[in-house]
């Protein structure tokens, strides 16, 4: 590729020089165009020379050209001699739900294990004006308040299995006919999703009769939606920061007390919603509708001051426990052994136990059913585990603990401990974890 080319997009931000950066490429026109203006930066050496490009490719299986798809982004990181790497996604129950949404998640944690595997920090996305424009009619008719209408950032960060990431979007502030000029100038080759032009989809509906009929009516109409996003995301750190000073006496870490936050809600309900936003944003979870948010306030004004409620919201679940109220993922894993050093003094199960019953399907893991009892200190009784989770204040969603059993004796209680009769304090040993999936 010649460095001489000229319209090139313009990155509106770029990320701090890193060793390797990701890029997300469907095949489609914008990613294919920000593909080629990154090489080009590559290039010139107007990011630091040693970087390596990574070019991440999802395969949705949505669609019936997707394997042409990933054939076409795999030959043209051979072209821009780049690394490439993918994810096959399967929707087995494709009528459930939004699966549009259900693909846009699910596409968005599978770029992430795709940068954690490869340890890359910075992953660059495509969007541009146009789906910025997009985005802020879509909230605006769902009725979405300044954090929705806020649009996508320009960068945010994830972190996960103790590494963050940093997603981007250089492309923000150019719109889709400059891209395409761009494309049709350097003779670019991309591929056209045909769902894109099914207008039963709200965004393709906007993009497709709404869109154009506003830049009709008021031209400029996508950059002065863009525009307008970018100050409503400046309005929301100002509203973030007031959440902050009223929420000092009532946010506890990634928790929230009820009796201060019902006591602020009675003098400045405006106020208390802007912290009960800004708490579900803490716990990265999506805003609630008016109505949500209403019926949340009922519940909170009607329970008792020991009582206990549950809430689902957004693949979480939200408890009011011991007048806090707190959120929580559901979360899966599973039972590993660690090994215990030969010179350590802790304590372990004998390796030669735990092998022995591995090989004969002895190791499982089982549910509570009620009444189990261990013992997880020397010189104490058995307890049951109820007593366990109380005397430790364990909250009640936590009680259902993964139990570890092996030669149908109780061994270990996820959160609880290892049973102890069951330890040694010599020979080869292990420790049984249980581990949460990220």
């Amino acid at each position: 590729m010649a460095s001489s080319r000229k319209s090139k997009p313009s990155l509106k931000a770029k990320p701090k020089a890193a060793k390797r950066i990701g890029l997300a490429l469907s095949g489609g026109l914008d990613s294919v165009v920000l593909l080629d203006t990154v090489c080009m930066a590559v290039q010139s050496n107007s990011v630091k020379e040693s970087t390596e490009v990574w070019v991440f490719h999802i395969h949705h299986g949505l669609q019936k050209s997707a394997d042409q798809w990933l054939e076409f982004c795999e030959k043209l990181a051979k072209k821009y001699q780049v690394h490439f790497d993918f994810r096959l996604l399967h929707f087995a129950d494709q009528s459930q739900g939004n699966i549009e949404a259900r693909a846009r998640a699910e596409r968005y944690d599978a770029l992430t294990d795709l940068c954690v595997e490869h340890g890359i920090q910075d992953l660059l996305l495509a969007h541009h004006q146009n789906d910025q424009a997009e985005t802020v009619l879509l909230q605006l008719l769902r009725g979405s308040g300044v954090a929705g209408l806020s649009g996508m950032p320009l960068n945010r960060t994830n972190a996960k299995d103790n590494q963050s990431i940093t997603l981007w979007r250089p492309l923000l502030n150019q719109s889709k006919a400059e891209l395409e000029a761009y494309a049709k100038e350097h003779k670019l080759k991309w591929v056209e999703d045909p769902s894109n032009q099914n207008t039963r989809y709200r965004r393709n509906a906007l993009r497709k009769e709404i869109i154009p009929r506003l830049e009709k009516i008021q031209p400029g109409a996508i950059a002065n939606l863009a525009r307008s996003a970018d100050l409503l995301a400046q309005s929301q750190l100002l509203l973030d920061r007031l959440a902050k000073q009223d929420g000092k006496n009532i946010l506890q870490g990634k928790n929230i007390k009820l009796e201060p936050l019902l006591l602020l809600a009675k003098r400045d309900k405006p106020a208390a919603n802007n912290l009960l936003r800004y708490w579900l944003k803490l716990n990265d979870l999506a805003m609630p509708s008016q109505e949500r948010l209403e019926s949340w306030w009922k519940d909170l004004m009607a329970v008792k001051p020991d009582s206990s409620l549950e809430w689902r919201h957004d693949e979480a679940s939200i408890y009011l426990w011991r007048g806090t109220l707190q959120a929580t993922e559901r979360r899966v894993g599973q039972w590993v052994f660690q090994n215990v050093p030969a010179r350590s003094k802790s304590l372990g199960l004998p390796v030669n136990w735990v092998e022995e019953a591995q090989a004969q399907g002895l190791v499982e893991e089982r549910l509570r059913q009620g009444a189990e009892k261990i013992q997880i200190k020397s010189n104490t009784p058995r307890k049951t585990l109820k007593n366990l989770f109380q005397e430790s204040g364990t909250p009640p969603w936590e009680r259902q603990a993964p139990l570890l059993y092996i030669n149908d004796q109780l061994v270990a209680v996820a959160g609880v401990g290892v049973s102890y009769p069951h330890l040694a304090l010599t020979g080869k040993r292990v420790l049984p974890v249980y581990q949460y999936k990220a």
